[in-house]
């Protein structure tokens, strides 16, 4: 291969300023400005989204302190389960403009259209503008992408600053630039303070990547790499540091762990565990290996090879998955006799498919195999590499296409594509079918007559080229529309319409026989509103487990094979299942149907007027104007009257803090006034008590949530206000 047969490389790989085309900056702009308007549209329609997260990013805005650490109270009791890098645009945001929706979610929205920038200028300086304007449109419809930069969970800074992290090191491969591969450091150590050790999983191939083929000595080579591996640990450790150094007792319990250390929630709940599924303190994980060895099934779903294609996921990440991996097997191909450095057009456009590649497979690999906790919405890690692939693969095979070899690779690319859509749009029931047939035919049309067009005149081969990117993106984008019409809340969200069979969830949540299967966006029900209303389809208290989730059918939740186990409603205790902890809180019920205004583990908890008053009635005399079991029921709580509610047990309800004699401490000291029941009674799980996550007796933890209620419920006079259980932990019964 030669430079002149790939005029899509410019010459700005080797040194020389490349002319822009006149359209290219309108062309830019209006990729921006649409990837903006889709992340911006009805923002506010998912009220708090994730409450556990927004109760921080509360505190933070009203408490340096909490600021800093993650708090998720400005009271400082416990800190999220994540370190606090995705928290800080937030609260910097809601410091600036006050506490709302759009306050909360902008930023993040911000981020999507910075990541589209940064994938546009890193596959624009190998493969030119129509290839990076292609990479550019495939992540911003990747529906998943367009799900993760509307809410605020940590994922949306993640792909943000590992999407730089590939930029960077492609520009420092440009000509072994220090500074660019220290820039690319820093990114990696932020990413990590964003989402602990994912952020080093793409670290392996770059790593060698820029070792093997960087335009310098062997040993630059290496200093450069320990410089920027220098960089990555003092960007990223700097705040662990302080954490560890600051005396415990002086600051915030750190959320997840079980001995108050961020080093062992980073090892283990947040690191190794997630790989074999031994998470103290988690609500459930690992797998047992499949036939064959084949692929685990577990709480979190099956793993496996196919996990990224299966159920509900492919939905989420997979509709150009099998695009990108034909194309970087083409580019490889077409690019494998360049020299091995990096100092030619070829050799430049053959490491930006080794890193992008490398970055999609290594992650890839990782997410299908993992047996600890897995959600739909981590594949949006993988968005930004698959659309780089999709831009810089068709761009090479584009301008190769008078090869025979090349015109079938292409054509062959875009019928897999049409029938993967073909087949991802029909496992939603009943969802727009008139488009499922649209795409399988206009891209198959496409793929055939596409190495032809070109001999009939330029016109039918571009409007054939149009036709076929038209088909490629018709499903995505539509996904994508549905994702930004409704609102999103919960901890746990999909993108699209509702799919059966997914198995991102525990146990399969989402689907699966006697699971979730059936319901309509899992994580669309049930989460906190501002103003302390109901989200649409949220169900009421007393009707757990039986409610509309989110737009329609009845969760049933009963135990079944890959179901959720004990998570019909009554919190039973199911063999194998989470003790009464779900309480049929899923999707926001009550607890066992009682009690009502008590939240679930994922899902927030229906605040009254009447408990809003109760909370904010004297509360500048208290640290916390209540305590509750859980981060979402507390975030709820929390975000509607805007008083500090400490979440007993973190976001599980498993984490040992407070113990019962520092709650006994606090409530002795006068610092918190009401404790707010879960309903039911924790001493038998099959009547439903509150045990989240293992926090009864024998859970991790010690069980002391449990005994802090069980304390409270022997010590103190019981209310019921506005349909909650409350306690007045400055009344005690004798």
């Amino acid at each position: 291969m030669t430079t002149a047969a790939l005029p899509i490389l410019p010459a700005a790989v080797a040194g020389a300023r490349t002319a822009r085309p006149r359209w290219e900056r309108p062309a830019l702009a209006g990729l921006l400005i649409a990837t903006a308007a889709l992340l911006l549209w009805d923002l506010g329609a998912s009220g708090y989204a994730n409450s556990f997260y927004s109760a921080a990013v509360q505190a933070g805005s009203e408490s340096w302190k909490a600021f800093f650490f993650g708090s998720s109270d400005a009271g400082n009791s416990i800190t999220v389960d994540k370190p606090p890098a995705a928290l800080w645009p937030m609260m910097l945001s809601v410091r600036l403009f006050g506490l709302g929706s759009w306050q909360i979610l902008v930023p993040q929205a911000l981020m999507g259209v910075a990541t589209t920038g940064v994938l546009y200028a890193s596959v624009r300086r190998q493969f030119g503008p129509g290839a990076a304007l292609l990479s550019g449109a495939a992540f911003a419809l990747t529906p998943v992408a367009a799900l993760m930069f509307r809410f605020n969970n940590p994922d949306a800074l993640l792909t943000l600053l590992l999407t730089v992290t590939v930029y960077c090191l492609l520009r420092a491969l440009e000509g072994a630039h220090t500074r660019w591969l220290v820039w690319a450091g820093v990114a990696v150590g932020f990413a990590f303070l964003t989402k602990t050790l994912q952020a080093f999983v793409i670290l392996p191939p770059l790593a060698v990547l820029y070792a093997v083929c960087a335009p310098t000595g062997l040993r630059r080579r290496l200093g450069q790499l320990l410089l920027a591996g220098g960089a990555m640990v003092v960007a990223g450790g700097w705040w662990v540091a302080v954490v560890e150094l600051w005396p415990a007792s002086s600051r915030p319990y750190i959320g997840g762990s079980q001995n108050n250390s961020f080093l062992e929630l980073t090892l283990g709940y947040n690191g190794l565990g997630r790989i074999n599924g031994n998470e103290t303190g988690s609500v459930g994980g690992g797998g047992a290996a499949g036939p064959g060895g084949a692929g685990g099934g577990g709480r979190w779903g099956e793993s496996g090879i196919d996990r990224l294609f299966s159920g509900n996921i492919g939905g989420q990440i997979s509709w150009l998955l099998p695009a990108a991996l034909v194309l970087l097997v083409a580019g490889l191909v077409i690019t494998w006799r360049a020299r091995r450095t990096t100092d030619s057009v070829d050799g430049m456009a053959r490491a930006a498919f080794l890193a992008w590649g490398g970055s999609l497979l290594i992650t890839a690999v990782v997410f299908s195999y993992m047996q600890g906790i897995f959600h739909e919405y981590y594949t949006v890690a993988l968005a930004p590499f698959v659309a780089a692939l999709i831009g810089m693969g068709v761009a090479v095979l584009w301008e190769e296409r008078g090869s025979a070899v090349a015109a079938v690779a292409l054509s062959g690319t875009l019928a897999l594509t049409a029938v993967w859509s073909y087949v991802l749009l029909g496992r939603a029931t009943g969802y727009l079918p008139w488009l499922r047939w649209a795409v399988l035919v206009g891209g198959l049309l496409a793929a055939v007559a596409l190495p032809f067009a070109g001999r009939v005149g330029r016109r039918v081969l571009r409007a054939t080229a149009g036709l076929g990117v038209v088909a490629a993106l018709a499903g995505p984008f539509a996904y994508c529309m549905t994702t930004v019409s409704t609102g999103h809340t919960g901890s746990i969200v999909t993108a699209g319409p509702a799919v059966a069979g997914s198995r991102g969830g525990p146990g399969g949540m989402m689907g699966g026989p006697g699971g979730f299967g059936d319901m309509p966006q899992g994580g669309r029900d049930g989460g906190q509103q501002p103003g302390g209303a109901l989200p649409q389809g949220a169900v009421p208290p007393g009707q757990a487990g039986q409610g509309q989730a989110g737009q329609g059918q009845a969760a049933q939740g009963a135990q079944g094979p890959g179901g959720m186990p004990g998570a019909d409603g009554r919190g039973a205790e199911r063999p194998g299942g989470f003790p009464g902890g779900m309480n049929g809180g899923m999707n926001g019920a009550g607890p066992g149907g009682r009690g009502g205004g008590a939240g679930g583990l994922l899902n927030g908890a229906r605040v009254s007027t009447e408990a809003k008053a109760a909370l904010t009635a004297g509360a500048d005399s208290y640290t916390w104007a209540a305590a509750a079991i859980g981060s979402q029921n507390a975030a709820s709580y929390q975000l509607a009257s805007g008083v500090p509610v400490m979440p007993v047990g973190g976001f599980n309800g498993s984490d040992p803090s407070p113990t019962l004699e520092q709650f006994k401490e606090y409530v002795r000291d006068g610092r918190i006034h009401w404790f707010i029941g879960q309903g039911g009674t924790t001493t038998d799980a099959s009547e439903g008590g509150g045990r989240r996550g293992g926090g009864g007796p024998a859970g991790p933890g010690g069980g002391t949530s449990t005994e802090i209620e069980n304390w409270v419920k022997a010590t103190f006079k019981e209310s019921t206000v506005g349909g909650a259980t409350f306690y007045d932990l400055t009344a005690p019964t004798s």
